[in-house]
């Protein structure tokens, strides 16, 4: 290299290093950091294994399919999937803008060339074809690691995408679940009421029966008479809750009013064993994938920062050209028109120090809302497993309760019967005791019901069947 091209280099690695410092990022951090592990109180122990279709457990066919057509057919999951390609083609798009681009342009027109310029006669004063024909390349050579940066923050933000499909996929079992349980609930509580209806328009006529014979009074009257209309309430309020329960049942598997004939009565065997924890487990924060989304979100917004500091320092191109240039149509791919080029492109962000400084602290302040949502998930995790695992437990005890309740209450409507069978007693004792069978029957649906969905809420709270790994 001569003496002349060294100076000219060493000038403008000079002038690129003074300038280059003349915008240098601010000295904004972030504020927030995400919270440890430890201290959310999680146990030693992990949660139980849980299988791919932990749902049949239950025994119900009709419960089967309902969730695997969720599964395909949910328009929320469909929903995720789109955004989940679309994330994956912006990690595609960052990684093309990191190789180097090359580009084909050609153009030809007719040109009147002035006298007075840079070509002489017969060009200049003339009208001829002007044309070229070149390969271009340009490449950012990312000194600074900007792309790097962006490509990162893409590959997070899709694996954030994918995860929050995974959660939504989670979401749709569990409100798939929850609503085949209040199906199951509504129907058993409309058969009680039924028979209460029943049974209590017969106490009201032995009721009337008795005021004819002198042994009630009106009191008695005006008490049977109101018993009837609650139990009829009652059976239109499991009525509409079936009727709600199956709509949203058919919103859920993609379908409208032409599946609701085809939902059926559930046949769920709701004390079924299913693997659940007995303590908040030491791997929840693994297991579940809206946990996992958030963190990865952190990972995006901490690259996105990075790229926005990058963008601070003076972007450095390669680029080159080849081809051919002329003046005159039948000249153009001639061997001695040939050109070709090639150098550095400086770009140096002079004039955009709001500009830039603004995106910076945008990014910093885009890594504490991605941090804080971490943080709440978290939070929130360990909140709901908490939670159901209190309901587990307390709808265990109650549910022996209202099993002794309505084993007495069975006893006693039993033994009302004897009585009346031997003459001992009136047959509205013995309505009076069905009365108290049906309602403990209701309780004990009620609690059964609410154990059920505590165990499935439990079981998806930890991250049902999901695994990170996969």
């Amino acid at each position: 290299m001569n003496t002349a091209a060294f100076r000219t280099g060493a000038l403008l690695l000079g002038i690129v290093t003074v300038l280059g410092g003349c915008v240098t990022p601010p000295k904004t951090e972030p504020q927030l950091q995400t919270i440890a592990d430890q201290s959310v109180g999680l146990g030693t122990t992990k949660a139980p294994v849980v299988k791919d279709r932990w749902w049949e457990q239950y025994g119900d066919p009709q419960f089967d399919q309902l969730v695997t057509t969720a599964l395909e057919h949910n328009p929320n999951l469909q929903q995720t999937l789109a955004r989940l390609r679309a994330a994956q083609s912006q990690v595609e798009l960052a990684t093309a803008q990191r190789t180097p681009g090359v580009t084909l342009d050609g153009q030809e027109q007719r040109v009147h060339w002035p006298e007075q310029f840079i070509y002489p006669p017969p060009f200049g004063g003339g009208t001829f074809w002007s044309g070229q024909l070149l390969v271009n390349l340009s490449w950012d050579l990312d000194f600074w690691g900007k792309q790097a940066a962006l490509i990162d923050q893409a590959r997070s933000t899709e694996e954030a995408t994918r995860l929050d499909s995974e959660a939504a996929r989670l979401a749709t079992t569990v409100a798939l679940s929850q609503t085949y349980l209040d199906l199951n609930r509504a129907i058993a509580r409309a058969d009680i009421a039924e028979q209460s209806v029943v049974q209590r328009k017969r106490i009201l006529e032995i009721t009337r029966k008795r005021i004819a014979a002198g042994l009630d009074t009106t009191v008695e009257l005006r008490e049977a008479e109101s018993a009837v209309p609650q139990a009829e309430l009652a059976r239109l309020q499991a009525e509409a809750a079936r009727e709600v329960a199956v709509h949203r049942l058919a919103a859920l598997i993609g379908s409208g009013a032409d599946a609701y004939e085809r939902i059926g009565k559930p046949s769920l065997n709701l004390e079924a064993a299913l693997s659940i924890p007995s303590e908040l487990p030491a791997d929840l924060l693994g297991r579940r994938p809206d946990i996992l989304a958030a963190r990865a979100r952190v990972e995006a917004a901490t690259s996105q920062r990075a790229a926005a500091r990058a963008a601070f320092y003076p972007n450095v191109n390669l680029s080159a050209f080849a081809g051919f240039q002329a003046i005159g149509l039948d000249n153009l791919l001639q061997a001695n028109n040939r050109t070709y080029g090639i150098g550095p492109a400086i770009s140096l962000p002079l004039f955009e120090s709001h500009r830039l400084k603004s995106e910076f602290n945008a990014a910093t302040a885009l890594q504490d809302e991605a941090v804080s949502a971490y943080n709440g998930a978290v939070l929130s995790a360990v909140q709901q497993v908490a939670d159901q695992l209190s309901q587990v437990n307390y709808s265990a005890q109650q549910l022996e309760q209202a099993r002794s309740t309505l084993t007495a209450a069975e006893e006693a409507y039993r033994l009302a019967q004897k009585r009346y069978e031997a003459g001992l007693a009136n047959y509205l004792s013995v309505l009076t005791t069905e009365t108290q069978v049906l309602n403990a029957r209701t309780t004990f649906i009620d609690i059964l019901h609410q154990q059920a969905l505590a165990r499935v809420s439990l079981l998806l709270a930890v991250g049902g069947n999901f695994s990170a790994a996969s």
